[in-house]
């Protein structure tokens, strides 16, 4: 979700206009993805380098996310949506915001309509080496890790590989973003900035990844891959 403080740059606002505008956007996309279907939808709310941004800003957004948890739990109980926190590990965070976190999972565990991942705290390489210190403790021999293992102690191991990742605002960057679950995943880079980005443009997303032709190293049907 990308775009909040140039958002506001380009507005003469200060960023955390940005990041206040970007609170309609986070509920319309939620419901445009429920409308269309989507069965998994994450969202990329604070990274670990985030961590990195002035105080001010992250005390900010700290407050931020957790009225927006508040305010819009009930909402999210009656779309039938369960909701997930992905990180949520360092002792910065502040223990109100964490114990929101908890509640609102524990309030929407039994919903299957669809689910939410929040990845907030949340780094890519801290995943992968937190699962390997998982198999080690475990007492796995190297010679028995297969990836489907190695994937079972990831956190949410349920959680289906990325098909789709919309990074807005037209930045072409990982970010360090579930770099497991994303190794086969379809990009795309609309120019709108998080706080503009609409259903409309959402489904647009949708609609450019299912013309993509997803090969998975392979060759399209009756292909026999001859060169020739």
């Amino acid at each position: 979700m990308d775009g909040n403080g140039r958002w506001a740059q380009r507005r003469s606002l200060p960023r955390t206009a940005g990041h206040q505008a970007a609170e309609t956007t986070v509920i319309d996309i939620i419901e445009a993805a429920r409308a269309a279907g989507v069965e998994w939808l994450s969202l990329y709310a604070f990274s670990t380098e985030n961590w990195n941004r002035p105080g001010t800003e992250v005390d900010f957004l700290m407050g931020l996310v957790r009225r927006v948890v508040r305010k819009h739990a009930p909402l999210l109980l009656a779309r039938g949506i369960r909701c997930r926190f992905l990180g949520v590990a360092d002792s910065r965070i502040p223990r109100e915001l964490a114990r929101d976190f908890e509640d609102l999972a524990t309030l929407t565990a039994d919903n299957r309509g669809m689910t939410l991942t929040v990845a907030f705290d949340h780094g890519g390489r801290r995943d992968i080496v937190e699962a390997a210190r998982s198999l080690i403790r475990s007492g796995t021999p190297a010679d028995e890790v297969t990836e489907r293992l190695f994937a079972d102690h990831l956190p949410f191991p349920d959680t289906p590989d990325v098909d789709l990742v919309i990074r807005t605002s037209g930045e072409q960057r990982i970010s360090n973003f579930m770099l497991w679950q994303v190794a086969y995943a379809e990009w795309v880079f609309p120019e709108v900035l998080w706080p503009d980005f609409r259903a409309p443009d959402f489904l647009a997303c949708l609609r450019t990844y299912r013309r993509r032709d997803r090969r998975f190293g392979g060759v399209p049907p009756r292909t026999t891959g001859d060169p020739s």
